[in-house]
C-alpha cells in the first residue's frame, strides 16, 4: 500500500518545460508550493524565464533512461509534456520508446504519480482510423497507464490561451480573411478549454488519491462547431462579421498547407491540429469534477477564453507561445563561442561600423528586430524568402515575436530562435528556416578603443554537403544588400531613436 500524498508540497518533475503548457505549469506549481525540477534537452533555453530562479533544471531526453532516472531521483509527481511532432515517419515509434522509458523508469524511482497531457479522441471511432498524431497520443497514454504508476491521463481537444496554437490558428484565420473558403471540418463540434482551466487541473492532479489510474475527459462549458468559434472570435474582437464558405474538397493535408499560408502556424504543426478536427471531439464524462471541485467561475466558457487571451495579446503579457517548443528538423545543439571547425567549413559575413548613438540605443534596436519591427533591410527579399521557406515546410517569417521589446533565450523570433542574449551586448539567432546546414545571425553593440560605439554584425553558415556549399555561394552575391543594408539601417535607427524619444517628451533608458 502506497502512503497517502502529503499534506506539504510534493517534489514534481516537469518534462516540457520549454514548451507552451510547460512553460506556464511551472510557475503555477512554484506558486502551489510544490518543489519543480524541469528536464529539458537545452537547459539553457529555460534561464531566461521568470520562473528559472525558483525551479532546478536538469538537462537529459525523455528517450534516455540514464537521464530520466537521474531527474526522477526524489520525485512525487511527474508530469509528462513531450510529444514527438510528427514530421518523420517514425515519430509514432519515437513517443512509444519515450514512454515506456519514462514509466519504467518512474516505477524504479517510486514516483507517486505520472499526469499526461493527450488529446481528445472521437467517441464511437476506431484507433486506426484516427489520425496518426491523436493514435500517437492515444498510445502513450496507455502505455503510461499500463506502468506501474498511478497515471492521469488528461484528454483536452482546443486549448484556448494567449500564445497557443489553436487560438493562434482561429485568430489570424479570422483576422485575415473577411470571406474564407474553408474545409468541411469546420461544421465539426469541438468542446475547447481555456488554457487556465489546463493548468488548473494539472496541478490539482498532484494531489489526486493514489488509487486513481484513468483518464479524464477535459473540456469548457461550450460545446461550438470551428465556424461558431471563428464567428464569435469576430465578434469579440470587434471585427465586421465572416463569410465562411465550407467546401468538400479540402483534406487535412491540403488545409493544413492552406492553415500555413494564412497563418504563422507552419504546416507541420497546422497538420496535427486540422487533422484532429475530422471527427467530433466532445467530452463524454466530467469526472474530474469529483476529485478537484470547480471554483467559482469555472470551468471557463469560450468567450471568456478568447477575452483573456486577447487581453494578454494587447498587453504583452504572453508567457508562452506554440513556437517555444523547438521546430521539428532544427538543430539542438549549441553554437560555441570559439567553435572548432577543423575539418569542416564555416561561412562568415562580418560588417562593423561606428552608430552615433549610445550603446543603449543601440541594444534597444538590436533587441526590438523582426515582427512588426521587420529586418531593417531590402523588405521584399526578407519575405521572398519566408514564402520560399513555407512552400517547402518551413515556419516562414509569421511567427512574429512573443514580446515586442523583450527577448529571452528560447524565444522564436520569424524564421530564427534566440539562442543567446547577454543584455546590453549580445544577439544570437539560430536559423530555423529550411537550410542545407546551419545558420546562425549575431548582432553585438560595444565601444571603441575612443569610447565610440560600435555596431558588430556576423552571419555564420555551416554548410551541409555540396549542397550547403553551392546554397552559401549562391546567396552570398546579394549578402552586401541584404546584410550590409541591415547593419547601416540598424544604426541609423538607433542614432534616430534618441531624438524621437525626445519629440515624444520620453526619457531615454
Amino acid at each position: 500500500m502506497r502512503d497517502e500524498v502529503p499534506d506539504t508540497g510534493l517534489t514534481c518533475l516537469v518534462t516540457g518545460a520549454t514548451g507552451y503548457i510547460g512553460g506556464r505549469l511551472v510557475p503555477e506549481l512554484l506558486d502551489a508550493g510544490h518543489e519543480v525540477r524541469c528536464l529539458a534537452r537545452s537547459p539553457g533555453r529555460l534561464r531566461d524565464h521568470p520562473w528559472a530562479a525558483r525551479a532546478a533544471v536538469v538537462g537529459g531526453d525523455v528517450t534516455d533512461a540514464a537521464s530520466v532516472a537521474d531527474a526522477l531521483r526524489g520525485v512525487d509527481v511527474a508530469y509528462y509534456l513531450v510529444h514527438a511532432l510528427g514530421t518523420g515517419k517514425d515519430f509514432e515509434e519515437t513517443d512509444r520508446r519515450a514512454a515506456r522509458v519514462f514509466g519504467e523508469q518512474a516505477r524504479a524511482a517510486g514516483v507517486r504519480r505520472i499526469v499526461y497531457l493527450g488529446g481528445l479522441t472521437p467517441a464511437g471511432v476506431p484507433e486506426e482510423q484516427l489520425s496518426p498524431h491523436l493514435r500517437s497520443r492515444a498510445e502513450v497514454g496507455r502505455v503510461l497507464l499500463d506502468s506501474g504508476v498511478p497515471t492521469a491521463v488528461l484528454r483536452a481537444a482546443v486549448v484556448i490561451g494567449s500564445g497557443s496554437a489553436s487560438f493562434e490558428m482561429l485568430r489570424y484565420l479570422t483576422e485575415r480573411l473577411p470571406v474564407m473558403v474553408t474545409p468541411s471540418w469546420v461544421h465539426t463540434r469541438i468542446q475547447p478549454v481555456a488554457v487556465r482551466d489546463v493548468l488548473r487541473v494539472l496541478v490539482g492532479c498532484a494531489r489526486l488519491p493514489e488509487e486513481v489510474n484513468r483518464t479524464f475527459d477535459i473540456g469548457g462549458p461550450d460545446i461550438l462547431t470551428y465556424r461558431e468559434m471563428m464567428v464569435r472570435y469576430a465578434a469579440l474582437a470587434g471585427l465586421p462579421p465572416r463569410l465562411i464558405l465550407s467546401v468538400p474538397v479540402l483534406t487535412p493535408r491540403l488545409s493544413s498547407h492552406w492553415v500555413g499560408v494564412v497563418t504563422p502556424v507552419p504546416a507541420s504543426i497546422a497538420r496535427p491540429l486540422t487533422e484532429s478536427l475530422r471527427h467530433e471531439v466532445v467530452c463524454r464524462e466530467h469526472d474530474i469534477a469529483d476529485y478537484l471541485p470547480e471554483p467559482p467561475g469555472h470551468p471557463i466558457g469560450f468567450d471568456e477564453a478568447v477575452r483573456l487571451a486577447l487581453q494578454r495579446v494587447r498587453e504583452a503579457q504572453v508567457a508562452t507561445r506554440w513556437s517555444s517548443a523547438s521546430v521539428p528538423g532544427t538543430p539542438s545543439d549549441p553554437l560555441p563561442t570559439d567553435p572548432d571547425w577543423a575539418g569542416g567549413s564555416l561561412y562568415t559575413d562580418v560588417r562593423e561600423l561606428s552608430v552615433e548613438a549610445t550603446p543603449e540605443s543601440l541594444w534597444r534596436v538590436i533587441e526590438g528586430i523582426g515582427g512588426d519591427h521587420g529586418w531593417y533591410s531590402f523588405p521584399l527579399a526578407w519575405a521572398v524568402r519566408g514564402w520560399l521557406d513555407r512552400l517547402v515546410g518551413g515556419v516562414g517569417l509569421r511567427r512574429g515575436r512573443r514580446d515586442a521589446h523583450r527577448l529571452r533565450v528560447g524565444d522564436s523570433l520569424d524564421f530564427w530562435r534566440v539562442e543567446e542574449i547577454r543584455p546590453g551586448r549580445l544577439l544570437r539567432l539560430r536559423a530555423e528556416m529550411r537550410l542545407p546546414g546551419l545558420g546562425w545571425l549575431e548582432m553585438a553593440a560595444g565601444t571603441d578603443a575612443g569610447g565610440r560605439t560600435r555596431y558588430r554584425q556576423r552571419a555564420l553558415f555551416h554548410p551541409h554537403g555540396l549542397l550547403g556549399h553551392a546554397y552559401w555561394w549562391s546567396v552570398s552575391p546579394f549578402h552586401a544588400v541584404v546584410f550590409g543594408g541591415m547593419a547601416r539601417n540598424i544604426a541609423r535607427a538607433a542614432a534616430r531613436a534618441p531624438a524621437a524619444e525626445e519629440r515624444a517628451g520620453a526619457p531615454a533608458r
